[in-house]
């Protein structure tokens, strides 16, 4: 028996179990709704905010499944601007060590910008102009959520620009509107860029999220491992099954019931085990990123408790205990890719960031 993947998928109704204190469930609109508020006034001339990077799938999570990782991200800068026509916005810099000349300036061709005029739209801005300026943190086609660092800053900018109106939610579904047009509809970079630490979508339509709270008193570190190759998000989608076995899905099924378990329960050791058993995607997506199958042994046999493909690759991220360990583990994957794929690559350990985008400077009226 096979189940249709991708051309005919539909969010499956998950039913929450009877606990005391369920996971935060956000619920919002497929689409932009109907703006109802009235016009707020701009609080600041200036804003600047960070969103940062995320990796999304964590192995068996496909489009569901997501975290922030803290100190990697893109800034944007939001100005109020007289020389901007009303209820517009304009693209004025894109700076920064990952600025690229694919990246167009024309607003509605620029993940920031798409996401700064759907939170206009959701704000109601119609008599003020504004001018962004990004700073481009993350590479593009890195699989750390490029794309969408860029929208939640921006989203987020003028949210705060205007006293912070919108919600979680609401700067969620700004953020999608650039997804969508940008690597396809999926919240599982958007909605960690923006909520920070781990989130699960649990429907589509209607849009529903849960953050998924890792405990407080234990630490959860990243071994990042990108490698000098780009796979687009696109291109990485199309390589993915129309269709896939019945004891595929039940497996998939069971390792991303295990994973969300172990990061409630802050268990490393499960956490790596489920993030490292996908049969669906990651065995489709692997053999076109050079290397990447060894670097996955590599990790393991260094001590990582578990190995994937950050969202559509090329990096690879595992899951380990320790800053010194993690250290090891990176040297190993280095290794591996250089061997193996013949690429060059650079190795960070990082740590979860619990915060999502944020408010970094402004200057007041």
């Amino acid at each position: 028996m096979v189940i249709s993947f991708l051309s005919t998928f539909k969010p499956i109704a998950f039913f929450p179990t009877q606990k005391p204190s369920p996971p935060p469930l956000f619920r919002c609109n497929l689409s932009l709704p109907t703006v109802t508020i009235t016009e707020p006034e701009p609080v600041f001339t200036s804003v600047k905010t960070f969103a940062p990077a995320t990796v999304a799938n964590l192995g068996p999570g496909f489009d569901f499944l997501g975290c922030a990782v803290d100190g990697l991200g893109d800034h944007v800068s939001v100005t109020v601007d007289p020389s901007v026509h009303p209820g517009e916005i304009s693209i004025t810099e894109i700076y920064g060590s990952h600025a690229s000349s694919k990246l167009s300036k024309n607003p509605i061709w620029n993940c920031a910008g798409i996401a700064a005029i759907a939170a206009m739209k959701l704000l109601n801005i119609r008599s003020v102009g504004l001018s962004l300026s990004l700073e481009k943190g993350l590479p593009l086609g890195s699989g750390l959520g490029s794309s969408a660092a860029s929208a939640a800053a921006a989203a987020v900018a003028v949210n705060e620009l205007f006293g912070g109106k919108l919600d979680s939610r609401e700067l969620v579904l700004a953020g999608l509107e650039s997804e969508a047009k940008v690597s396809g509809y999926h919240a599982d970079n958007i909605a960690p860029a923006i909520m920070g630490g781990f989130v699960l979508i649990r429907s589509y339509d209607p849009l529903e999220l849960m953050r998924l709270e890792f405990p407080a008193d234990k630490e959860l570190l990243f071994v990042l491992v990108s490698p000098e190759f780009e796979a687009p998000t696109k291109k990485m989608r199309a390589a993915l099954p129309l269709e896939i076995a019945m004891p595929h899905h039940v497996w998939n099924c069971s390792q991303a019931g295990a994973l969300v378990a172990s990061i409630l329960g802050g268990d490393l050791a499960g956490l790596g085990k489920a993030l490292s058993s996908d049969k669906i995607v990651e065995p489709k997506r692997a053999p076109l990123i050079p290397g990447m199958e060894a670097v996955k042994k590599a990790a393991l046999e260094a001590g990582a408790f578990g190995c994937t493909i950050s969202g559509a690759g090329p990096t690879a991220v595992a899951v380990v205990e320790g800053e010194e360990r993690g250290e090891e583990v990176g040297k190993r994957m280095v290794e591996a890719f250089r061997r193996e794929g013949n690429l060059e690559s650079v190795a960070m350990v990082k740590r979860l960031d619990r915060i999502g985008a944020r408010l970094v400077s402004s200057v007041p009226r």
